[in-house]
């Protein structure tokens, strides 16, 4: 295991108010960053999230689910209420969201260089915040692997050409890029995914991962493109699905002693043995999670019962 500090999360936590017709509200903490830490947290690994939270009731909901599970919160102090999401469900479980939330992080100073960083979502797109986290990840990528994942939601990236921008700012910082096919359909209206990928990964990242929901996942790396296949489950609902993937690779690449700065050239010679069982992991983790309720995603045993299964 890590230790504590070793992987740091940069970015936003939600309140998910899941909507189901004819049941009362149900809130679940949320937001796809502080999911990544929980998730990293509940496999065992010393997690810290640096974030916002006000004073509220949302706010103390999501304080006390994420340090229960033994994450670190580190704050800037501003009290603006804790963001929310409406989430509504489709009959097959996929969510869609309607969002009330402001971003304005200010630098925290930390008392330890992370061996990891991870960040994306509305994080690194809205601003004045999104600044901040930038300017975070230029100054700790020197002596830490980066991890990102756009997690687009539309409704909030603004100006579709700028927003591009901003992302391939942050692919190009990073190590590890984690992406929706129906993230890079959105950024990049009608090419393939897997030739977004492709490009994506000659810009600086050593992988780039893209999940295809039911029809599995697949890394670039540079032997070519390695693919597995998704866990079958039953879908309760996909909220956090991608979160739990991104957390369940992080976990596998610790494991294979790919992160942190010394493992930087390592991660950029990954062959295809160890990024099948990295993906493996990760699909597992999201196959756990989406056959239960909200952003829930697997404990270390859970992670190791479904990859026996699968």
């Amino acid at each position: 295991m890590l230790d504590r500090l070793d992987l740091l999360v940069i970015g936003e936590c939600v309140a998910d108010i899941v909507r189901l017709p004819g049941a009362a509200d149900q809130i679940h903490p949320g937001g796809s960053p502080a999911n990544v830490a929980y998730g990293l947290a509940r496999l065992g690994h010393g997690a810290t999230l640096l974030t916002q939270l006000g004073p509220d009731d949302n706010g103390r909901l999501i304080r006390d689910h994420l340090t229960g599970a033994g994450v670190e919160i580190r704050t800037d102090g501003a009290t603006e209420p804790t963001p929310s999401a409406a989430v509504t469900l489709d009959d097959g479980g996929q969510a869609a969201y309607t969002f009330e939330i402001t971003w304005t992080l200010d630098a925290v100073s930390l008392d330890r260089a992370p061996h990891h960083v991870h960040t994306g979502s509305i994080a690194t797109v809205m601003e004045p915040g999104a600044a901040t986290v930038l300017a975070a990840v230029e100054s700790l990528r020197t002596s830490a692997t980066v991890s990102y994942d756009p997690n687009v939601r539309p409704g909030l990236m603004g100006d579709h050409d700028a927003a591009v921008r901003k992302v391939e700012c942050c692919v190009a910082l990073s190590d590890l890029v984690k992406a929706s096919d129906e993230d890079l359909r959105w950024l990049y209206p009608g090419q393939e995914p897997e030739q977004v990928a492709e490009r994506w990964r000659a810009t600086g990242p050593a992988v780039v991962l893209v999940t295809r929901g039911g029809d599995g996942a697949l890394a670039v790396i540079p032997d070519g493109q390695v693919t597995v296949a998704a866990l079958p489950t039953d879908v309760v609902d996909t909220v956090g699905a991608g979160d739990a993937f991104m957390s369940g690779t992080l976990h596998a690449l610790a494991s294979h002693g790919l992160l942190g700065a010394d493992g930087r050239e390592r991660l950029r010679a990954l062959d295809r043995d160890t990024a099948t069982d990295v993906l493996r992991h990760a699909a597992a983790s999201a196959a756990v999670t989406v056959a239960r309720a909200g952003a829930n995603p697997p404990d270390e045993a859970e992670l190791k019962e479904a990859l026996a299964r699968g």
